[in-house]
């Protein structure tokens, strides 16, 4: 989720309705909640859409500007939001307060941190420009992981990972790629997520916020605060601590080179381990252990983006997948145990080791 792809200008788009009950739904729920609110109810205007079924508004209130969070109840649920949210709140993360919410039709009044990602920003051609940025990244991940508890929220246990890994050759090898999988390569793959499985659940558990990456994280709107805000945190689990800065600096939209990715890493470690978090007292146990789960993190991605491409209509997604191909490429080479399952991806993608040339789509 991200709030707004744009401050607000004079050319602001009206919400479309192609479903008129729904139109007559919100419309009913605004004149609800504007005076209780202080809404101006022309004011609003579209501020975002995400890969769900979710579409966010902006309105002006009088106590500054709102985002309202459209989540059609028959395919979106609120309750994890406003829970993880409230969470959050708790925690003393910058993120979105739940200020109105009508749960039976799927309206949500929401504060707004502004208008700007971490993503929009960050200065691609300068790593070290953005390290600020990423410290404050590093804050707010320390500050949720302290706050756990276990029982609170979902496990991220060895069926969510499995059925996460699945996607792989569900959606991206079979759907997109078109690829009917032998006996061999079956087997290959069976046994390379039951080896990642086994490494990812080796790592103590904590808070997970499962989509920790500059597109959901906001900027302050003056650009003088020190925090930054966090959206898109409904689908937080209970799972291991290398998750989330994992996706951090592995993000699917956005890459690094290895020695700013290992300088932010070990800037978290020290915080983490210094604030109590199980960090271990091995960084390079630790480095380790972000890289086994960032390739679980790449290959459940990427049947994502291929499910989002094939089911949902969103071809835009597709679009990074070399990137995953290399993030997925450059930890398989890195250790024994994952060297079947690497050339089973360059066969896929049709990569021709002697000369280095790719082949197929990418």
């Amino acid at each position: 989720m991200s709030q707004a792809h744009a401050p607000q200008t004079p050319s602001l788009i009206a919400p479309d309705w192609p479903d008129a009950q729904r139109e007559a739904d919100f419309n009913t729920w605004l004149t609800q909640v504007a005076p209780l609110q202080g809404l101006d109810t022309a004011s609003v205007h579209i501020a975002s859409a995400d890969a769900s079924f979710r579409r966010y508004f902006r309105v002006n209130s009088t106590a500054g500007s709102r985002i309202i969070m459209d989540a059609p109840p028959d395919k979106e649920d609120c309750r994890p939001f406003a829970k993880v949210a409230d969470l959050m709140a708790q925690a003393g993360v910058h993120a979105p307060q739940v200020l109105a919410w009508d749960e039976a039709r799927g309206f949500m009044l929401l504060t707004d941190l502004g208008a700007q990602t971490m993503m929009q920003v960050i200065q691609r051609d300068n790593p070290q420009a953005n390290r600020g940025l990423y410290l404050q990244a590093i804050d707010a991940l320390i500050a949720w992981q302290l706050a756990s508890r276990p029982g609170v929220l979902p496990p991220y246990d060895e069926a969510l990972l499995h059925r996460e890994l699945q996607l792989f050759p569900d959606w991206y090898l079979t759907r997109h790629r078109g690829v009917t999988l032998d006996a061999d390569q079956q087997r290959t793959l069976i046994d390379a997520f039951k080896c990642i499985m086994e490494h990812n659940l080796a790592w103590p558990n904590v808070y997970v916020h499962r989509d920790f990456m500059p597109r959901n994280l906001m900027v302050s709107p003056d650009g003088t605060g020190h925090r930054l805000g966090v959206l898109d945190f409904q689908d937080a689990v209970y799972g291991p601590i290398t998750y989330d800065i994992a996706s951090l600096m592995r993000d699917a939209f956005l890459s690094w080179e290895e020695d700013f990715c290992l300088d932010i890493t070990i800037r978290y470690w020290e915080k983490a381990r210094k604030a109590g978090l199980p960090v271990g007292d091995d960084f390079g146990e630790f480095y380790k252990g972000v890289e086994w789960m960032g390739l679980q993190r790449h290959l459940k991605v990427a049947g994502i983006f291929a499910r989002l491409t094939l089911r949902d209509g969103k071809p835009q997604y597709l679009a990074d997948t070399p990137r995953f191909i290399h993030y997925l490429r450059a930890t398989c080479e890195r250790y024994r145990e994952l060297k079947p399952l690497l050339r089973l991806i360059e066969r896929v993608e049709g990569i021709e080791l002697g000369n280095g040339y790719a082949f197929g789509r990418v």
